[in-house]
């Protein structure tokens, strides 16, 4: 191989071509190890440490719209418009000048699976956003007027996802796909479901889906884990290691089938 090499790039072709294949194991050399504690109640911590200035750590919970059923579908994701609107110790304004002056980062996002609160900012305020998370996924006051608010938010925000042609066509492929299964419903649910949504519903939710054994706290950049594991302690030690009822259990998804849910697809559009 050096001889079709031009001159001047001969000596680098002889580099390249006599170097060593890299395994696989060897790839992972200098990624940073992953660390998991389990809390008393449940609650697993996990955390990398890359040394980083800054860090994202979040809450990662086993209650995304799988979790939901026919009465109550669009749930998971309407709580987690709720958990911005104040807590009992913050206000919504407090808690936006708290994010702010830390200069940090505080979102959510929901998805089929799992529901996620999470928050970046400098590794000096790691403890300060666990600390935040724990409140608002603990002490959300769920106002019924802040309620009745967010059900127009959040039929505006199904009117603009109907309009994306890329998020219709993955709804009607999980609707097809998984038909008469969790998965085939939406993750922001029907209209109808959103309008007589009720402070209860969210309520009963919290009490089967947020309880420690269904939330990872995670955490990588700029990571001590011990310190991690010692603000989980103290943030979520109240929180009950047990379910007020009974988590529902999943059923297998069928799946329909690749070919069939393709053409069905098309044929619509």
């Amino acid at each position: 191989m050096t001889s079709e090499c031009s001159e001047g790039k001969r000596d680098s072709c002889k580099l390249h071509c006599n170097s060593k294949k890299v395994s696989y194991k060897q790839t992972h050399i200098n990624f940073p190890p992953t660390q998991c504690t389990t809390l008393e109640n449940g609650l697993r911590v996990a955390s990398e440490d890359s040394g980083a200035a800054t860090v994202t750590v979040g809450l990662w919970i086993d209650a995304g719209s799988r979790y939901e059923n026919e009465n109550n579908n669009g749930v998971a994701h309407f709580l987690e418009h709720m958990a911005f609107k104040g807590t009992a110790k913050r206000s919504q304004t407090d808690l936006e000048l708290e994010i702010e002056n830390m200069g940090a980062h505080l979102n959510a996002y929901t998805s089929r699976e799992q529901t996620v609160f999470y928050a970046k900012c400098l590794k000096e305020d790691l403890t300060k956003a666990v600390e935040i998370l724990a409140d608002i996924i603990q002490n959300s006051k769920l106002g019924e007027q802040e309620i009745e608010r967010e059900k127009g938010v959040i039929l505006r925000e199904m009117q603009e996802v109907e309009s994306n042609l890329q998020e219709v066509v993955f709804d009607h492929l999980h609707s097809v796909a998984y038909q008469g299964t969790s998965l085939g419903r939406t993750i922001l649910g029907p209209s109808k479901i959103i309008k007589r949504m009720k402070k209860q519903d969210l309520e009963k939710y919290i009490s089967i889906h947020y309880v420690p054994s269904r939330i990872v706290l995670a955490a990588a950049g700029g990571v001590n884990h011990n310190e991690l594991v010692e603000a989980a302690d103290e943030n979520f030690e109240s929180t009950k290691s047990f379910c007020k009822e009974e988590i529902p259990v999943l059923k297998p998804c069928r799946f329909t089938g690749l070919y069939f849910t393709l053409q069905l697809i098309i044929r619509k559009y």
